[in-house]
């Protein structure tokens, strides 16, 4: 699992000149995430290509802090484009191997990956059009979101130390509803000045996708899967 919360307090409203920053920070932002999630899918196809066996959770949760790590320091440079394409490569790359195990898995395998895509785009979609159209300023969820990330993280360490696989259905449904959550505010900082940088912006809307498909999988397996 992955998160990243900004906690920028800059000016909650945008005008005249600084509303124009704030467009192009969006346009930005959305350009940039869709440039991202075709280089991971391309990622996670090369890696179901090659039959690449899956990371150990250690491995993906230390190559994702550390990117991480990289492309905030430099955020603010042209080498924080190519921090943010080795990362969102490097989370797409071990999704492959994921995938590959539903489909193996489950005689339905397919259909529940098109399914946890179908959900992740209409939730994904649906949300962002909301923050976008409501223009409401959802930075109230900030501490909601902080608190229940970390909760959740820590479960879903307990439960891939002790295999617990109901803790685990528990947390894939908390991060249905905290990330859901953080598209909300995410996109309501964008608009009302919270967050200028684009880089950060598109590290943590990916982040929220990653994390969405993944438990919107998890989820479908565990009650639509066919062995």
């Amino acid at each position: 699992m992955a998160f990243n919360i900004r906690t920028a307090t800059a000016p909650r409203a945008a005008s005249g000149g600084s509303a124009i920053a704030t467009n192009k920070v969006l346009r930005n932002t959305y350009a940039l995430l869709s440039m991202t999630l075709l280089f991971s899918a391309a990622m996670a196809g090369v890696a179901m290509a090659t039959n690449a066996p899956p990371m150990h959770w250690l491995l993906v949760l230390g190559g994702y802090f550390g990117l991480l790590f990289l492309t905030t320091s430099l955020r603010n440079s042209v080498w924080g484009l190519a921090s943010v394409f080795a990362m969102t490569g490097f989370m797409g790359y071990t999704i492959g191997p994921i995938v590959s195990l539903y489909i193996s898995g489950f005689s339905n395998g397919a259909e529940l990956v098109t399914m946890a895509l179908g959900g992740t785009g209409l939730i994904f979609l649906g949300l962002s059009a909301y923050a976008l159209t409501t223009q409401r300023d959802f930075s109230f969820m900030r501490g909601f979101i902080f608190a229940g990330v970390l909760v959740a993280f820590a479960g879903a360490i307990i439960a891939m130390i002790f295999s617990i696989p109901a803790l685990s259905l528990a947390v894939s449904a908390a991060f249905v509803v905290l990330m859901s959550a953080l598209i909300l505010y995410q996109t309501s900082e964008i608009i009302h000045g919270g967050e200028t940088n684009y880089i950060m912006a598109t590290i943590t809307l990916y982040v929220t996708i990653y994390n969405l498909f993944l438990s919107l999988l998890q989820l479908l397996a565990a009650f639509a899967g066919e062995r």
